[in-house]
């Protein structure tokens, strides 16, 4: 609590009826990329507690779609839809176009962590199977030219997990928002450009 009292984007978080001061590194994120734009219809993996999903309904806006997927339940914010199910449920991506109207998906995002162990090899790995999670959610989702932005741990898995994401993207980014705390290892990759089978979509 000490080390949150002294947090710069915590207390802005705060002072801003943020949820998280991740939201923070999305609005950050946004300004640097340009993943979401008024309009948009975004999906939020990991969602809760759900300061991403605040910033992302401010950016896509009233005529915008904002769905959040968590095992948690995620206290209702106006204009958001959520799901509280596994990013693994088969029955997921039904359910998500169920909100869209059958629409494709224009933003992917991701900043779901696994439960920390202390175990450094241990949480990488998992860390990696979400985000390989999320990629794979974005391949069958996204719209062709649309965007995906995924947190993963550093570590010896991740230039395997970023060429993966660079082999679906016409542009891949790594970056690390200011708002990211300095003793983090995380990192987001970016992913602009899906190069979705565009014959395949009616987004």
């Amino acid at each position: 609590m000490a080390r949150r009292r002294h947090d710069y984007f915590w207390k802005e978080a705060k002072r801003w009826g943020y949820r998280s001061r991740a939201s923070f590194k999305l609005i950050q994120i946004n300004e640097r990329f340009g993943v979401i734009r008024k309009g948009y219809r975004v999906l939020d993996l990991g969602a809760a507690p759900g300061g991403w999903l605040q910033v992302a309904k401010e950016i896509a806006g009233k005529k915008g779609t904002v769905i959040g997927v968590d095992l948690l339940r995620i206290e209702p914010i106006d204009g958001v839809f959520t799901l509280k199910m596994n990013m693994k449920h088969p029955e997921l991506i039904e359910r998500i176009m169920e909100f869209t109207e059958g629409k494709k998906i224009d933003t992917v995002l991701s900043d779901a962590s696994p439960n920390l162990s202390g175990n450094w090899s241990w949480d990488h790995g998992r860390s990696i199977d979400l985000a390989e999670t999320a990629l794979e959610i974005s391949e069958k989702i996204l719209k062709p030219g649309g965007n995906f932005v995924v947190k993963v741990f550093q570590g010896d898995m991740y230039r395997r997990f970023f060429k993966e994401v660079s082999l679906r993207f016409d542009k891949t980014n790594a970056y690390t928002p200011l708002a990211s705390r300095k003793e983090s290892a995380e990192i987001y990759v970016i992913g602009k450009g899906f190069k979705g089978n565009s014959g395949k979509t009616n987004g």
